[in-house]
């Protein structure tokens, strides 16, 4: 083999690289919302966790991408250790698609594909379309990439040197195991490294006495990818990495001694005759048989997973952190999408109750959560400048148009809920004012204030439920434009009254300013909270008119 053929047969990976990961994109983003969907199935029982990671493994191509993810929900919060170990076996499963396309062989059909994927990719408007070009152009590169390297590695056939290392790789299948786990370790992909292993086979250069060792190191290898990705994570992702590589190993430990000790060789040899399909045939009995064995111990393995990564206090444990949100999610779009709505929707629960808590602490004049109040508030700014840098980082993503508008509701709905915290953290001063100056404000300002937080309170729960929905009736879309009417004629009402109240004494000239400036607040939030309920897609259309007063007791 000379240099040429060096050059053309890593040209050939390169493009069989290229072809699974625009492939897998590819069916990624056509799967679109339907992965979102697998995601919030996920957290029902371990058995759905198995599914997930079978059929998303399938969708992306990869199980190390998909063990990634794991890791990253695991670090968000989304996702526990058991679910985990789930997903992971069921990512091993899915995982063999790959190699079963493979060894359908269809590299006759190679420029065809990439012809009508080109096609599709280049004159399609919709979106959706284009996915399917990226699909079918990446099946084409995939089966091109390995024709040329099936055309290059054609001299090792007599080459002397390589057939001695295969002549003696077969009484060692130590070698095997070590080969395929470093190389596989190396390109950070089974699915590829695998593939290479079918397209040596395609030209009889490997026979499966030696290609099933391969195959169990190549599992063994895909484990450094999220095991590299854990780095720097909490402990429970860096578990989840564990998981995965006890899983591997495990199971590699048990198919070394049936293949050395029982004749799994010779049944593989019943299944075909040609040896492609043999190790597809063996890297689909590998990850089925090795989930039936372990799935149902994956307790014990988060078990041992604990033992091998003890519990310590977290660094982030006192500090503002994110909940939902981790880079490693961005690798699969429109689970990073909506990973930053739940992040965001955090975000509006949080301002919300801060401040019904600010304005509690400022009608009963209770310093006792002030140090809470400023505490969650900078939370939320943490939040604040969290999600906007990484909510540009997924509109720079491929997502979808729908996806996009979404995005674009999450930002101006954080500047909305930041300006909320803002409010919660005026009324903790005001509190303090209050405390300290003893400005006099009558019961009817109290009771007058009392109803407007009442409303608000009202109104925030419903603007946070319409947008964590992303969708609002017209009925409900109109209670909320007369909520917010309502707050608004409150606060009118209010500011007339109080001076009434000041020029005949009754609430001294010190609550004056005090008193405009909290129903200002008030005011505001409630204007936030109705921006908030209408950032949805096609927001019902309220007609304008006069507002229709609720049974409410109105201010006299």
């Amino acid at each position: 083999m000379g240099v040429l053929d060096l050059l053309i047969f890593l040209g050939g990976v390169g493009l069989f690289l290229y072809g699974i990961k625009i492939m897998g994109q590819g069916l990624e983003m056509a799967a679109g919302s339907k992965l979102k969907t697998m995601l919030d199935k996920v957290t029902s029982n371990k058995f759905m966790a198995v599914l997930m990671g079978v059929l998303v493994t399938a969708l992306i191509q990869s199980s190390s991408a998909t063990t990634v993810m794991v890791v990253g929900f695991v670090n968000a919060g989304l996702m526990n250790l058991v679910q985990a170990a789930g997903v992971i076996m069921g990512a091993n499963i899915g995982t063999t698609v790959t190699s079963v396309l493979i060894a359908l062989n269809l590299s006759d059909l190679a420029p065809l594909f990439i012809f009508c994927g080109a096609i599709l990719l280049v004159f399609a408007k919709k979106k959706f379309l284009t996915h399917i070009g990226e699909i079918i152009a990446g099946f084409g590169l995939l089966f091109m990439g390995m024709d040329i390297m099936s055309g290059a590695m054609e001299p090792l056939r007599d080459s002397p040197v390589f057939i001695n290392l295969m002549v003696n790789a077969k009484n060692n299948p130590l070698i095997g195991v070590l080969v395929g786990l470093v190389f596989t370790a190396i390109i950070q992909s089974s699915s590829a490294s695998i593939g290479i292993l079918q397209t040596l086979a395609l030209k009889g250069l490997v026979p499966i006495e030696f290609a099933v060792f391969v195959l169990f190191g190549q599992n063994i290898g895909t484990v450094v990818t999220a095991l590299l990705s854990s780095v720097g994570s909490k402990t429970n992702s860096k578990r989840a990495a564990v998981i995965h590589l006890l899983f591997n190993v495990i199971g590699t430990v048990i198919f070394v001694l049936i293949t050395l000790f029982t004749p799994y060789i010779d049944l593989l040899k019943m299944i075909s005759d040609d040896t492609v399909v043999q190790i597809s045939a063996a890297h689909i009995i590998f990850n089925v048989v090795s989930t039936l064995l372990l799935f149902p111990f994956s307790n014990k393995l988060v078990a041992l997973s604990r033992r091998l990564i003890p519990d310590k206090e977290d660094k982030l444990s006192h500090t503002p952190q994110l909940s939902y949100l981790d880079e490693r999610i961005l690798s699969t779009p429109p689970l990073a999408v909506q990973q930053a709505g739940n992040e965001v929707i955090r975000m509006a629960e949080l301002a919300k109750e801060n401040f019904m808590k600010a304005a509690k602490a400022f009608i009963d004049i209770d310093t006792t959560n002030l140090e809470e109040i400023e505490s969650t508030e900078e939370v939320i700014n943490f939040l604040n400048h969290s999600i906007t840098p990484y909510l540009v980082k997924i509109n720079n993503l491929d997502i979808s148009e729908q996806d996009s508008e979404y995005i674009s509701s999450l930002f101006h709905a954080v500047t909305d809920i930041e300006r909320i915290g803002d409010h919660a953290t005026n009324l903790a001063e005001a509190t303090l004012y209050r405390m300290e100056n003893k400005p006099v404000l009558s019961e009817d300002a109290i009771n007058e204030l009392t109803v407007m937080v009442e409303n608000i309170e009202k109104l925030l729960d419903m603007s946070i439920s319409i947008f964590r929905n992303q969708s609002a009736s017209l009925e409900e879309a109109k209670e909320a434009v007369e909520i917010e009417e309502y707050i608004d004629d409150l606060h009118d009402k209010a500011n007339s009254n109080h001076i009434k109240r000041m020029n005949k004494g009754t609430c001294d000239t010190k609550a004056g300013m005090l008193f405009i400036n909290t129903i200002t607040d008030f005011e505001r939030v409630a204007d936030h909270a109705i921006n908030i309920a209408f950032y949805v897609p096609n927001p019902p259309q309220v007609a304008e008119e006069s507002p229709t007063t609720p049974e409410r007791t109105w201010f006299e």
